[in-house]
């Protein structure tokens, strides 16, 4: 086995066994604000009990260990080829081992041949950079979240949303409202405004390998993050919509330029089963550090 392979198969298992230490400690930070005897309680310790048991036994937080998107950035000339084929190989094994669930199946015919690999299965991003450094990210995104997502198109008569911030947030809100804590809350949200309805989504995902607590830079974004994620917090959706006051544990905003006739906000949901983690890579594939 090639020290990349075993570099990604590591990837994998640490990120589909270990929550990163930021969402740990915004979950942590949650649970003591939940009110005591309450089921938003109970169900926050449940989960970060879940978590402890997890790392301990390096085993699956979840039992959907969801779709696998590697995020590359990577020196011109970087054998992106050589890096995809590896990363299959390393994801069959993390299969084979436990890692990963035999999550992946043919949208035709329903058939799991128990690989996880297949046509866009896993996924790639690669980002191509002048600096000779290489960096793996990687999110696990379970399809009970995925399913919550959502992406609107401005003006929105029924809910009152003009072509402006304070329509993305009117539709930001309404798309935690529609979710009800079914994608498996508390959640975070990736949001992009603008773009066209596949980047719009694909640029929402990236807003996941920020950290939880970390600000954006644009203080009108910054500003909208602060005021979506306080105001979810008081709809008292809570964790897993038993009710609460942990209904979001972030919210992170990314905008792209777009066409004048097209104005869509795209909206992703992450679960609490927050599983983002990332390495650095040597000229001979080891891990120089982890990233989160």
């Amino acid at each position: 086995m090639s020290e990349l392979q075993n570099s990604l198969l590591e990837l994998i298992r640490r990120t589909s066994a270990e929550i990163p230490d930021d969402v740990n400690q915004s979950i942590i930070a949650s649970l003591e604000q939940e009110k005591k005897g309450t089921i938003a309680e109970s169900a926050l310790k449940i989960i970060n009990q879940n978590i402890q048991l997890a790392k301990r036994k390096s085993q699956p937080i979840c039992q959907d260990t969801g779709s696998i998107l590697f995020y590359v950035d990577c020196p011109v000339g970087f054998d992106q080829i050589l890096f995809e084929e590896t990363a299959k190989e390393a994801v069959k094994l993390a299969t084979k081992k436990g890692y990963l669930r035999q999550n992946s199946v043919d949208s035709l015919t329903g058939k799991n041949d128990g690989t996880n690999v297949g046509p866009g299965a896993p996924a790639f991003h690669f980002q191509q950079h002048r600096s000779p450094e290489v960096s793996v990210r990687l999110v696990l995104k379970g399809g009970g979240c995925e399913n919550v997502g959502a992406q609107y198109s401005l003006p929105n008569e029924k809910l009152q949303a003009n072509r402006d911030l304070d329509g993305c947030r009117k539709v930001i809100l309404d798309a935690v409202l529609q979710a009800q804590g079914k994608g498996c809350g508390p959640g975070i949200l990736g949001v992009c405004i603008g773009g066209d309805r596949a980047t719009g989504y694909e640029m929402s995902k990236t807003q996941f390998l920020r950290l939880i607590p970390d600000r954006n830079p644009n203080p009108e974004l910054d500003k909208l993050e602060q005021d979506i994620l306080k105001t979810a917090n008081e709809l008292g959706i809570g964790p897993m919509g038993f009710g609460g006051k942990t209904t979001l544990l972030g919210v992170k905003i990314c905008a792209a330029n777009r066409l004048p006739a097209s104005y869509f906000v795209s909206i992703s949901y992450m679960c609490w089963a927050y599983r983002r983690q990332g390495v650095t890579l040597d000229a001979d594939g080891k891990i120089g550090k982890w990233l989160y």
